[in-house]
């Protein structure tokens, strides 16, 4: 008989899912609503609004798709894209080449404007394939490229985009309550995101909003939506006023969202933002401090995800392998060129705080030193300590 569900207790530090706040537990637990029940639809309006604060937007269609964040990906490229269409999609990540992927699947006409991995999309790239490329519909890139830790600038992106008639669509999966998003100020025409990271909920939902200038697209469109399951013009007639049915919601999921989102704009944006960037950068700095190098420029590094090259003689499974065997703690591997040849370190959310980057530090030193890396012990907790006492905490 299959025994009683009792999984290991695990810190998750890798590239998402993140643990999930003690309070979005509990949330779930609550009773099942029915999805049209009165009581429901307020809590669906209550949501909707929490998340257009830690979206910063004032956007009337921005609201959680059934589905994790891929579905985020598709619900934006199915809606704002049809057959034909010019796509210029930024590609400098895993999740750039993963864009590319669904805007074809579409039937768009894509072109990539690259970068090396690691490495920011350069707005003059942008501005290049969009004058090559006269007619383009829309400019997509990754704000926050989980594969490899960049943080990409936005604003002269936007009016780039902007200047050319196009619109500006970004991932903003693993942004959303770890760094600004700022819709509305980087004038984003369209953004999806996920609930596993930064804002420490379980996978299930993909946060979506739509600006004005996306809404004319969609509701211009010549040809039928390809996805049913993800077409916006039925799915908005469900969460605003009219409240047509269109397939049941995961009632739980919405409940654990609204929660996560309450826990944040409770401790307030910018502090959100700050804690994540001060114990990112202390994360950086007791790495450095190791004698190991990250992969990302100082000035483009995410806070919330880190990408370190695994060093020479090293053996990447083994490390993680003995990381999850005697500390319980999860980090990701390299993905797509860089699988092999990096490790992928999570602070989302509630796991931004200084006893995971305390155990982490040291836990990696352990393990690193049963590998023969030679590192001055304690090297790394001293270099993340000394930033976080320089804040006064």
């Amino acid at each position: 008989m299959t025994s009683e569900l009792n999984p290991p207790k695990r810190l998750l530090m890798g590239p998402g899912p993140s643990d999930v706040h003690p309070r979005v537990l509990r949330a779930m637990a609550t009773p099942l609503l029915g999805h049209l029940d009165p009581e429901f639809l307020t809590l669906m309006n209550e949501t909707k609004d929490l998340l257009k604060v830690v979206f910063q937007t004032k956007n009337k269609l921005t609201i959680p798709m059934s589905g994790t964040g891929s579905a985020g990906m598709e619900t934006v490229f199915v809606n704002l894209v049809e057959p034909g269409d010019k796509v210029i999609v930024g590609v400098n990540g895993l999740f750039g080449e993963r864009m590319v992927d669904v805007a074809e699947r579409c039937g768009a006409t894509v072109i990539q404007a690259n970068a090396r991995w690691g490495e920011i999309i350069e707005p003059e790239a942008i501005e290049k394939a969009l004058k090559e490329n006269p007619g383009t519909k829309l400019v997509a890139v990754v704000h926050a490229e989980t594969s490899t830790g960049v943080m990409q600038p936005l604003k002269e992106l936007s009016e780039i985009v902007h200047a050319h008639n196009a619109l500006f669509v970004c991932d903003m999966v693993t942004s959303i309550g770890g760094i600004p998003t700022e819709i509305d100020k980087n004038d984003v025409d369209a953004a999806y995101s996920g609930t596993q990271k930064c804002l420490s909920a379980p996978p299930g939902l993909a946060p979506v909003t739509f600006s004005s200038r996306a809404l004319e697209v969609i509701a211009n469109r010549q040809t039928k939506v390809q996805s049913w399951y993800l077409d916006l013009s039925m799915i908005q007639n469900y969460w605003n006023d009219e409240r047509f049915y269109h397939h049941t919601a995961p009632i739980s999921m919405v409940y654990s969202l609204r929660e996560a989102l309450r826990v944040i704009i409770e401790e307030g944006l910018e502090n959100v933002y700050d804690r994540h960037k001060l114990f990112g950068t202390a994360l950086h700095a007791g790495l450095e401090a190791m004698g190991l190098e990250l992969v990302v420029k100082r000035e483009h590094r995410l806070y919330q995800l880190t990408s370190v090259f695994i060093p020479k003689g090293v053996n990447d499974l083994e490390v993680r392998k003995q990381l999850l065997a005697k500390y319980g703690l999860e980090i990701g591997g390299g993905l797509g060129e860089l699988k092999g040849k990096v490790w992928r370190i999570g602070l989302m959310g509630y796991n931004a705080t200084q006893m995971n980057v305390t155990q982490f530090l040291a836990a990696l030193e352990d393990v690193l030193r049963q590998q023969g890396f030679d590192c001055n012990p304690g090297a790394g907790l001293l270099a993340a300590n000394e930033i976080i006492r320089a804040n006064n905490v």
